[in-house]
């Protein structure tokens, strides 16, 4: 009857571990869907701001056209891009198309000096800092996620129900000029 109750209670132990480590698969899982949302929020919200800041530079130096369309084409890229490794490569391009056109605006100063200019600036300058800040959120969930795919015994259960890792959202290797930040304030 002693032996019953022990093996019962060694299941019923076990059963308990197996629903917790499901249910932290499930969590993490779903925060990484969450992060990855934000990040997606403030990419957005940038490409929302850049045909606005193309605009307004346009009407100060319209003989700039290459610089301009490398912007609005490395835009359209990002927007397309379906996977994380395709965001991360896109943004590296729209990132330096927006350096260059920042170098552009140096030759202008009445454009510096365009209240809507400064204005679409900040906010870049703003969203720039948020985007920083989810992508690190996101890098964290799925380092937290991977450790538990793969960390013993938790890697069990994550290989009995199939959950897997995510990309790392992070810049391209080997492009030094792409990890420096965007400079959008004069």
């Amino acid at each position: 009857m002693n032996t019953t109750y022990i093996v019962l209670g060694i299941v019923a132990v076990v059963a308990a571990w197996l629903v917790w480590a499901y249910n932290r698969f499930v969590q993490l899982t779903n925060r990484c869907e969450e992060a990855w949302s934000d990040i997606d929020v403030q990419l957005k919200r940038r490409y929302d701001l850049i045909p606005n800041l193309v605009e307004t530079v346009k009407g100060y130096a319209a003989h700039e056209a290459g610089t301009l369309q490398k912007v609005t084409e490395a835009r359209t890229k990002a927007m397309g891009a379906t996977t994380v490794a395709e965001h991360a490569q896109a943004e590296n391009m729209l990132t330096g198309a927006l350096k260059s056109l920042f170098a552009v605006s140096e030759a202008y100063p009445d454009l510096k000096a365009n209240s809507n200019f400064v204005e679409l600036q900040r906010e870049l300058s703003d969203t720039e800092n948020k985007i920083q800040a989810a992508r690190r959120f996101y890098n964290s969930v799925v380092q937290e996620l991977q450790n538990a795919i793969e960390q013993f015994p938790t890697n069990l259960v994550g290989n009995v129900f199939g959950f897997k890792t995510r990309e790392f959202f992070q810049l391209g290797e080997g492009e030094q000029a792409a990890k420096e930040p965007v400079k959008v304030s004069f």
